[in-house]
């Protein structure tokens, strides 16, 4: 059974979720996951989980990288080019201008997420009740943005537009920071592009378009197949010996190896004596000893 995650260059027009049916198919897999939503017209690194690495997901670094165009100037329903236009108010910027601005968007700030976004509203996504004509408060979501750069910058009379590059955590909209910069340029704003070029360590670079992950599959080549313990690079690793092995293999709870630096709610990649990946597991204090509790085994 194919278990591990896929590096896909997802095109513009699928969802997420299409993407995953199409993967579905074509491996005849059923458990299939994705880490990490990109909206329709969106393209980049979209993280496809296959078989038991879909339990692996929640343990992924959430951080993004982004690529994405802002055109000034005009709004739109949905904050990107997949909306109708709201206002046109054709402004004058220079990219010194938008240079001032992006100090306020680095570090930890305060986004409200679009009324087309997946988030639940008692008990419905946000784009559904857009459908019907509604239009309900959010409450405001705190995220980290590491890195905000221009990388080009195309004046124009009426609608400059830069392109830029964002370092995020999970959860941000892009096009609602677009919107915002806008905003703080006294202008309107919408993301007119986004390329996503990395999620988490699963880079743009290696990335495979779905013909090619066609071509692969039916080639016969595994290469496309990244395993379990791929994304997990960030979290330590515990080895354990055989007797500590076959317990956590079967979910027990197992005492921590001699020299392991203890924290509470500490996660770790688990290992047996050959470096076989084991799973995921996380440190407790039972008593006065540490103890680390299976969280995802992989037998």
């Amino acid at each position: 059974m194919s278990e591990g995650f896929i590096n896909v260059l997802k095109p513009p027009g699928m969802t997420s979720h299409d993407v995953v049916a199409w993967v579905r198919r074509l491996l005849g897999v059923r458990r299939v996951g994705h880490a990490g939503t990109l909206d329709p017209p969106a393209a980049g690194v979209l993280v496809v989980a296959l078989g038991r690495a879909t339990r692996l997901v929640g343990y992924l670094p959430g951080v993004k990288t982004y690529r994405g165009e802002i055109t000034f100037g005009v709004s739109t329903t949905t904050l990107d080019g997949e909306g109708e236009v709201v206002r046109r108010a054709p402004c004058r910027l220079t990219q010194a201008d938008l240079e001032q601005v992006l100090p306020k968007f680095r570090g930890d700030i305060e986004q409200i997420p679009p009324m087309v976004s997946a988030v639940h509203y008692r008990g419905r996504r946000l784009y559904e009740l857009a459908r019907t004509g509604l239009d309900v408060d959010r409450p405001r979501r705190r995220v980290h943005i590491a890195r905000l750069e221009v990388l080009a910058f195309t004046p124009h009379p009426e609608h400059p537009r830069a392109l830029i590059e964002c370092e995020c955590s999970s959860g941000t909209y892009v096009r609602a920071l677009a919107a915002d910069i806008g905003r703080a340029l006294g202008t309107e704003a919408y993301l007119s592009f986004l390329l996503r070029t990395a999620s988490g360590p699963f880079a743009i670079s290696s990335s495979l378009t779905l013909e090619e992950l066609e071509e692969a599959v039916r080639g016969g080549d595994r290469d496309w197949l990244c395993p379990p313990e791929a994304g997990l690079g960030h979290l330590p690793t515990l080895v354990l010996d055989r007797k500590a092995t076959r317990l956590f293999r079967h979910g027990n709870a197992v005492e921590v190896p001699a020299g392991t630096q203890p924290a509470p709610g500490l996660r770790f990649v688990v290992r047996d004596d050959t470096l076989t990946f084991l799973g995921v597991g996380r440190l407790s204090r039972q008593g006065e000893d540490w103890m680390l509790q299976p969280e995802v085994v992989f037998s």
